[in-house]
């Protein structure tokens, strides 16, 4: 048997507790070891170890790691078999410095991802609340998270619901639980048992976890804590839920693979060359010829793949976020950062997301007459304008209106605040501004003689009032329902029969809907003392008199409509799925430029439950308003659209949102209206809450993604140079030439790493500062499935990468004809792939050339070059780095040389393009 099928004194008697004494702390802490915390199940985290041995899984750091293994191995045999003590420091150093890079990327990722933990964790802390608890005699405050089954709870106006309850006594107690239902109107309680099987939103006598006390008061027993409350059997939807990579772990998963092809090509062809060259020289193959070419393909492959990839993703992804944070977004994951930034719609709820969940009374229909009124929220300043002056007119439907009402307006702190259902709120500010109180009309002599509560199965509420002499019964509700039992409606101060005016009052009806507005009629009718007193519910709520009809709307916050429309323009679709009425919703969505017709097709909450999943993935693109829907509905329309290669992402504040927010490719929650399981569920929690917020982390994941693709074309450029001047010195280098000997490498393994690790990647973690450019947020949303490289970013990469490297090589030689050492050949070499891709560097900043872009835009970037260049000089001149990486001291003229010349192919090139837009280079 279900609580609510029982009787209160049974469910106290159930649980060994009285109404005077409530749990003593022995008993709590007896329950509390049998039912737990009050908290929700929370996830396993993996311990701190697994997250930071995480970041090893990767592909590339695979490949990197078993370049450390040759290294090493290199070092092992030329220490104890080829006894070259000069290549194996150098090997050794090799792998330890490929080691150090790697340890650098992984501790990167784990400080992020702990700190977005903590970050989390805090939020939660904040959205901890306390209760009114009955325990050992006294009634305290208490957290939230200390509430067991059995303790007696008491609610007022305002309070959270932290716990199942069933009600034991009530006083005019209405409870909104949309959270669960997703409907905005507060449901009457009651203490009264109910018989037979009886859904959530039915269950009078019961309250839930995450729901608020709209008006009245309440005293109960909790029956249900945590991860055993509707709630909790909710949350528990979200397991089923399986998450998905981001676009840049697509993209950069597809990348990692073909340069890890790429790298096992270019080891396998250095090994069968050089085996073949060195039979060729000797006429056999030696351990020690074998040790040479595999030190020469183990530079080969480090140099075909970016070293710094892992690392320099994750400080770009990482700066993104710390930007997000400063813009009121919360990132709990670094792919999260770049996802924004590739979506092409966001699914949003309407109730406190799109809108302000702040009811208005803009237009009226009373006695015949046409209102509107001025003012927005819960200020009562305002002004109720109609051609008709006399206020008289509306009298009847005002005073009904603040009369058969539970809502106040207080002023709090210089801020009007509202206590009770949003709905009659709006009504107590409507009179506040033609000022008519129930306040003022209670004190000239009239009093509540008898309440008839609202109820879901009537749509309706009425009060009972004494006035002199006379009984007057006051009556709001939903206007089809109180039209059909009136017998009159005021038209020109006279009662007219209902039947002549009905077709009006349909029309008025009809178009405050299609102007977003909720509609309330509001009836009266005179009564005997017999009747007053003694009338049911069904005997009184007939042949009443409709005096009005309130056209009430839920404001769309200030920022959204801008919002839209910037996403818009970014090709981005905005679809509002909201548990509302459909002509509501569509009119809230073409006030919002979310459709731009109110003819645009939407679908309701039924006809998708009669779809199969073929019929909503044909009409799901084309359609942005949804109404009438449940959790359900909404992840099957994350899912279809997913299935057509979208990229969604879905907003929410309520425990509805949940399962659809963890289903769609980036959850976002708000930080300040969320349930804490919305939270969880969330990939980027709002902490204003303004859903303008969402069009600027779309910029920035834009922002971001392009400045990671200008960083992988920038380290590609360097990689294929790298690559290109050694095959090339492999295969015609095969005689001497001055003093530099046939064979010589035409830069050695330390001096290509120093390019990775220093000279490359050092300035490539600046690009991760760079702004947006002008034109990013009018371009459209990029396929998630096209590569990184994609739109002639590879074409850019072999064309720059050969001329760089062509230019390496021809240095090298210039220098050994000019009777360099193999040491200042090297050097030269060297230094002209460093100070090339130092000036190459300006040109990745853009996806056009980089004369669009101002180079003392990106401070980092200037700095970053400037250590690049003036540390990669002193390697050449200090003693230290000339043994171990084999550089050499070089004349100042070369210098200025080495400085200026590798210039020119990028400025060439840029100018071209600049002139004759060429794309492919």
């Amino acid at each position: 048997m279900k609580f609510y099928n029982k009787e209160s004194q049974e469910v106290l008697n159930e649980f060994k507790v009285s109404m005077t004494e409530g749990l003593t702390d022995t008993v709590v802490e007896s329950n509390r070891e049998r039912f737990g915390a009050n908290k929700l199940n929370e996830e396993k985290s993996d311990p701190y170890w697994k997250i930071y041995l995480r970041s090893f899984k990767e592909p590339i750091v695979i490949v990197l790691m078993g370049a450390i293994l040759l290294s090493f191995f290199s070092a092992y045999y030329d220490f104890q078999i080829k006894g070259d003590v000069k290549h194996g420091t150098e090997a050794l150093y090799e792998g330890t410095a490929i080691l150090i890079l790697i340890i650098i990327n992984a501790t990167l990722s784990f400080w992020q991802e702990i700190s977005a933990k903590k970050s989390l964790d805090a939020l939660k802390q904040l959205s901890n609340r306390q209760v009114a608890l009955l325990r050992n005699g006294n009634w305290g405050r208490y957290d939230s998270v200390d509430l067991v089954p059995g303790d007696i709870v008491k609610v007022n106006v305002g309070d959270f619901i932290e716990a199942d309850i069933r009600w034991i006594d009530t006083s005019e107690l209405q409870v909104i639980e949309s959270h669960l239902t997703g409907e905005a109107d507060a449901i009457q309680k009651d203490s009264q048992v109910l018989e037979g099987e009886i859904g959530v939103g039915d269950q009078r006598n019961m309250g839930f976890s995450g729901s608020t006390v709209s008006n009245g008061s309440g005293i109960g027993i909790v029956v249900a804590t945590g991860q055993k409350t509707e709630l909790g059997k909710i949350a528990e939807l979200l397991q089923n839920v399986e998450s998905k990579p981001s676009p840049l772990q697509h993209t950069v998963g597809k990348l990692t693979k073909s340069l890890m092809l790429i790298s096992g090509l270019v080891v396998v062809f250095t090994l069968i060359v050089g085996m073949i060259q060195s039979y060729q020289a000797t006429g056999a193959l030696t351990f020690s010829a074998i040790g040479g070419v595999l030190s020469t393909s183990i530079a080969l492959a480090v140099a075909s793949i970016p070293d710094a990839l892992p690392a320099v993703l994750s400080i770009v992804l990482t700066i993104g976020a710390s930007k997000m944070a400063k813009n009121k977004g919360l990132i709990k994951s670094l792919n999260s950062v770049e996802t924004l930034g590739a979506t092409s719609y966001v699914c949003s709820d309407k109730t406190g997301t799109l809108t302000k969940n702040e009811m208005t009374v803009t237009q009226f229909f009373a006695n015949g007459v046409a209102y509107s009124v001025t003012g927005k929220g819960y200020s009562p300043e305002g002004n109720i304008l109609s051609d008709n002056p006399d206020t008289n007119v509306y009298q009847s439907f005002m005073k009904g209106a603040v009369l058969c009402n539970e809502a106040e307006v207080k002023l709090v702190d210089q801020q009007y605040k509202p206590f009770g259902n949003p709905t009659e709120v709006a009504l107590v500010v409507l009179g506040e501004k033609a000022g008519i109180t129930k306040k003022d009309i209670l004190e000239k002599g009239s009093e509540i003689y008898r309440v008839l509560p609202f109820t879901s199965s009537r749509k309706m509420m009425s009060i009972i009032v004494k006035e002199d002499d006379q009984y007057k019964l006051y009556t709001k509700g939903a206007p089809d329902v109180l039209v059909e039992k009136s017998a009159y409606i005021l038209h020109g101060n006279e009662r007219v029969e209902t039947s002549l005016l009905i077709k009006k009052l349909e029309e008025t009806t009809l178009n405050f809907a299609k102007e977003a507005l909720r509609t309330l009629a509001v009836a009266e009718k005179v009564l005997t003392k017999e009747e007053a007193t003694n009338g049911t519910v069904e005997e009184l709520e007939v042949g009443f008199t409709v005096t009005g009809i309130a056209g009430i709307i839920d404001p769309p916050r200030e920022e959204v409509r801008e919002s839209v429309q910037q996403l818009k323009e970014a090709s981005v679709k905005v679809v509002m799925i909201t548990g509302d009425h459909e002509a509501t919703a569509k009119a809230i969505a073409y006030d919002l430029t979310i459709i731009d017709s109110l003819d645009a097709p939407s679908i309701k909450g039924s006809a998708i439950e009669k779809m199969t999943d073929e019929e909503l993935f044909e009409v799901v693109k084309e359609t942005q308003v949804y109404a009438r829907v449940s959790p359900e509905h909404k992840q099957r329309i994350v899912e279809q659209l997913q299935k057509h290669g979208e990229i969604v992402a879905m907003t929410g504040d309520g425990v509805n949102d949940a399962p659809a927010l963890r289903a769609a490719d980036i959850g976002i929650a708000m930080g300040i209206a969320g349930t804490e399981v919305t939270k969880d569920s969330a990939d980027l929690i709002l902490l204003d809450d303004k859903f303008t917020t969402i069009q600027k982390t779309v910029e920035s994941g834009r922002t971001i993604y392009a400045n990671i693709k200008n960083f992988m074309r920038h380290e590609l450029t360097t990689n294929v140079a790298e690559v290109l001047s050694l095959l090339i010195g492999l295969l015609f280098f095969t005689k001497g030439m001055g003093q530099v000997p046939a064979s010589t490498p035409t830069l050695t393994a330390l001096m290509i790493l120093w390019v990775n690790m220093v000279s490359d990647a050092v300035p490539s973690f600046s690009l991760g500062y760079d702004v947006a450019e002008s034109d990013i947020m009018s371009e459209k949303p990029r396929n998630p499935k096209e590569s990184v490289l994609a739109n002639y970013t590879w074409s850019r990469v072999l064309i720059r990468g050969t001329v760089m490297g062509l230019m390496v090589y021809a240095a090298f030689i210039l220098a050994a004809k000019n009777g360099m050492s193999s040491n200042q050949a090297q050097t030269v070499a060297f230094l002209t792939l460093v100070y090339g891709q130092l000036w190459h560097v300006f040109d990745a900043r853009s996806s056009k050339t980089l004369f669009r872009r101002n180079p003392f835009q990106n401070k980092p970037l200037v700095a970053a070059v400037l250590f690049a260049g003036i540390s990669s000089y002193l390697v050449t001149i200090i003693p230290f780095f000339n043994t171990v990486m084999g550089t050499a001291p070089l004349s100042l003229n070369v210098y200025l040389l080495l400085l200026v010349v590798p210039a020119i192919p990028t400025f060439i090139l840029s100018g071209l393009k600049e002139l004759f837009g060429i794309k492919i280079w």
